[in-house]
């Protein structure tokens, strides 16, 4: 396991909207750009153990989204999918990146559809050549929140967020997760969630789930009209977006690509990283 302290030495920070934002880039220059995207309410560590077998065949780029990990937490920001999007657009130019791969999870899954929706209705943004999915919330109407989760959504958010704690914490975790995630690894995506204040934010990032319903047809949409290769990787015992998703992927998306994890649940890249790093390379040897 990498360490916060290691992944943390290993990156830099930038600024968008004069906040500071921790990034990492690792891999050959002239190799394949694959941005890995994030979930709720981690951040970039999450790769950690896909890091090192990635970056031999891609330029690898990552960074802890406005309000998550190592990345400053405002307060005051009015956190959305669309300024998350813009942050990695901001990414992808300042290291004149033109074309690019997506591994995403969760929330990250999210910002990706803007991404690809963007795309699909501006010439100038960069080209996003293939998009690989992990669990996550494609679908609103197949999304179903903790009820931790509802609860940071509701008037009772800012109190419920300054009374968590780790063992509360790890509890959410071990609900949406098949298999076990050791004890340190859950400390150190709590840190992570606490960094700068973190826990603060929470029922603003939280409004994700609203920005979902509100944007279906754009959201849903951008991967119905997709031109481009996706594959979905789907832990089915995740109990928030697993295998009922699925079949609303199947059903939905044209020529669906599905890689189906019997005995993983919502991070795969934590649970069965072997499974997520074999299914990515078959998808894109395929390409």
């Amino acid at each position: 396991m990498t360490t916060i302290q290691d992944w943390q030495r290993g990156g830099e920070c930038l600024l968008f909207a004069g906040h500071e934002i921790f990034c990492r880039e690792q891999g050959a220059e002239d190799a394949p750009v694959l941005l890995l995207i994030h979930g709720f309410p981690t951040a970039s560590w999450d790769w950690q153990q896909l890091w090192g077998p990635l970056c031999i065949t891609h330029r690898l780029m990552t960074l802890d989204m406005l309000g998550f990990g190592l990345s400053d937490k405002p307060k005051r920001f009015s956190y959305s999918i669309a300024k998350q999007a813009d942050l990695y657009e901001s990414f992808l130019r300042d290291r004149n990146v033109s074309r690019y791969h997506i591994l995403a999870h969760d929330y990250g899954d999210t910002v990706a559809q803007e991404l690809l929706a963007r795309q699909q209705h501006d010439v100038r943004a960069a080209s996003i050549e293939s998009i690989c999915f992990l669990n996550g919330g494609l679908f609103p109407e197949t999304h179903r929140p903790l009820l931790m989760q509802r609860l940071l959504l509701s008037p009772l958010g800012s109190l419920l967020a300054k009374q968590f704690s780790f063992k509360k914490f790890a509890a959410q975790v071990n609900k949406v997760c098949a298999r076990a995630i050791s004890q340190e690894e859950l400390y150190n995506l709590w840190l992570l969630v606490c960094h700068n204040e973190g826990l603060a934010v929470m029922p603003k990032l939280i409004r994700y789930m609203v920005e979902r319903r509100e944007q279906r047809e754009r959201w849903v949409g951008a991967l119905i009209a997709s031109d481009i290769p996706m594959r979905l990787i789907d832990g089915l015992l995740d109990p928030v977006s697993g295998a009922h998703m699925v079949a609303r992927y199947r059903e939905l998306v044209p020529n669906a690509d599905v890689i189906e994890l019997a005995d993983v649940g919502h991070y795969p890249q934590l649970e069965a990283p072997n499974d997520v790093l074999a299914a990515a390379f078959d998808f894109w040897r395929l390409l």
